[in-house]
C-alpha cells in the first residue's frame, strides 16, 4: 500500500509556525484501526484523511488517540493540498464530514473555510476546569468545548495548565481567551483528553470564539491570534449560523507512506 502524504503548516505563511497537519490521500477507506495507527505514527495534533468522490471529498480527522468531529487547521491543510498539488485549477472544494458539508474557497493566498457557528452558553465552572487552569476565569461558557474568558492577554499567555486535571473534563477540551492588545482577541486551546495537551492553532475553537467575540465587540469581522508557542493568525467572520475562518498555509513536506512493501 502506498499513500501520498503531505505535511502543511496551517494558519501561517511560513514553515515552522502555525499548526502542522498531515494530509493523506486515499483511494478508499481502510480499516479504522489503520487510520488510527497512521495518525499515532504521525504524532501531530491531527491527521486528515481524504477520499475523492465525484464532486467532493470525504474527510476525516484523527488525533494520535481518537477521531474528532471537527478540525479547522487540518481542513485548511487539506484544501491547500488540493488547490496546490491535486487540482490547481480549482477555486472551491467541498468536504463531507462528521460535521456535515464544509467548503473552502481560495482568495489569493487566503483559504476561507465555511464552518458552523457553535455559540457557547454560560455555565458553572467545573472543578476539573478550575483545578486544571489554576486560576478562576472571569466567565465560563459551554459549547462543544469549554470557553474560559480572562481579563487580559497576559493572563492567557502565562497559563500553565495541569493536564491531568483537564483530562477529567466531560468535554474534549477548553478554550481560554481574552481581548487582544494588537488583535481583536487571543486564545489558547488545551485538549489532553484526546491526546493534544496544547494545540498550536485551532480552527474549530473559532466556531465557538467568533460568536462570543462578535457579540461582545459588536462587530462580525474579527482578527484573532492563537498565542501558543508556534502561534497563528485567523480572520473570522460571523454570518448568521455560519462562521468563515480564513488563514494561510505553508508546505513543509511531501512524501509517501509505504505499508507492506519490502526493501523500500
Amino acid at each position: 500500500m502506498r499513500i501520498p502524504i503531505y505535511q502543511v503548516d496551517a494558519f501561517t505563511d511560513k514553515p515552522f509556525a502555525g499548526n502542522p497537519a498531515a494530509v493523506c490521500l486515499l483511494e478508499a477507506w481502510p480499516e479504522d484501526s489503520l487510520l488510527q495507527a497512521i495518525a499515532a505514527e504521525n504524532n501531530l495534533s491531527e491527521t486528515a484523511f481524504l477520499v475523492k468522490r465525484e464532486k467532493s471529498y470525504e474527510l476525516r480527522w484523527l488525533t494520535p488517540v481518537a477521531e474528532v468531529d471537527l478540525c479547522g487547521h487540518a481542513t485548511l491543510a487539506s484544501a491547500y493540498v488540493i488547490f496546490n498539488h491535486v487540482d490547481p485549477a480549482l477555486h472551491n472544494v467541498t468536504f463531507d464530514t462528521r460535521s456535515g458539508e464544509l467548503s473552502v474557497r481560495r482568495e489569493g493566498d487566503l483559504l476561507c473555510m465555511d464552518f458552523p457557528a457553535l455559540p457557547a452558553a454560560p455555565c458553572a465552572c467545573p472543578a476539573a476546569l478550575l483545578d486544571g487552569l489554576g486560576i478562576q476565569p472571569g466567565e465560563v461558557l459551554r459549547s462543544t468545548k469549554y470557553l474560559a474568558v480572562f481579563d487580559t492577554e497576559e493572563e492567557v499567555r502565562m497559563l500553565q495548565p495541569n493536564m491531568d486535571a483537564l483530562k477529567k473534563l466531560d468535554l474534549m477540551g477548553v478554550i481560554v481567551t481574552a481581548k487582544g492588545t494588537t488583535v481583536d482577541f487571543v486564545s489558547r486551546f488545551f485538549a489532553p483528553k484526546v491526546g493534544v495537551p496544547e494545540d498550536p492553532v485551532t480552527g474549530s475553537a473559532h466556531c465557538v470564539l467568533t460568536p462570543y467575540w462578535a457579540q461582545r465587540l459588536d462587530r462580525n469581522k474579527l482578527h484573532a491570534r492563537q498565542i501558543s508557542l508556534r502561534g497563528g493568525d485567523l480572520y473570522c467572520e460571523l454570518l448568521g449560523d455560519r462562521v468563515v475562518i480564513s488563514g494561510r498555509a505553508a508546505m513543509f513536506l511531501k512524501g509517501e507512506i509505504t505499508l507492506g512493501l519490502v526493501n523500500e
